[in-house]
């Protein structure tokens, strides 16, 4: 790990359920602890422009999201857009998980909406719960094709779920966000 006492470092994150936050605030207690100068704030449709004067004060970016069909909210491109030479790490939570190359495919397809001259320092994510409306969605799917087994696939995935993301999720990140700056 580079010397991150000396950094002041900006993490803006969307947060839909909320696994992304957790996620945010876990890279905040561990940086600062590290002794970085680390600011924080929710990038919401009312905060984009708060959040990119946030990052423009940063020397790194660490930017969150929860996977938005298969990618990032338009209001987190909005403040990637308005990266242009910071050094970015991105982070970020999806409903799906446990496979790398689905993370990686995630993640290619974020790190795409940064401008050319970025420094992309890495990224990392983790499987995150999700709302109850899914689990309700899926099952009117079943009951409508009962024994599928994809559905019932999709099912198991929202129970495994549940539980993220979960101390070892978060551990992971850090990591990988420290190991990255």
């Amino acid at each position: 790990m580079n010397d991150t006492a000396r950094k002041a470092i900006a993490i803006a994150y969307n947060s839909n359920s909320g696994n992304t936050r957790t996620v945010a605030e876990a890279l905040e207690r561990a940086l600062a602890a590290d002794g970085a100068q680390v600011t924080s704030i929710q990038v919401t449709p009312e905060s984009v422009k708060r959040a990119s004067v946030l990052t423009e004060a940063a020397d790194t970016v660490l930017v969150g999201f929860w996977c938005d069909k298969g990618s990032c909210t338009d209001e987190v491109a909005e403040v990637l857009a308005g990266l242009s030479g910071k050094c970015v790490f991105l982070f970020g939570t999806a409903g799906f998980g446990g496979e790398a190359a689905y993370f990686d495919r995630i993640l290619s397809s974020v790190r795409a909406k940064l401008p050319a001259d970025a420094v992309y320092l890495g990224g990392a994510m983790c499987q995150g719960r999700m709302g109850g409306g899914v689990l309700a969605r899926y099952e009117a799917m079943l009951a409508e094709k009962p024994g599928d087994a994809r559905i019932m696939s999709m099912i198991d995935n929202f129970h495994a779920a549940e539980s993220h993301p979960d101390d070892a999720d978060l551990a992971a990140i850090v990591a990988a966000a420290r190991a990255a700056l």
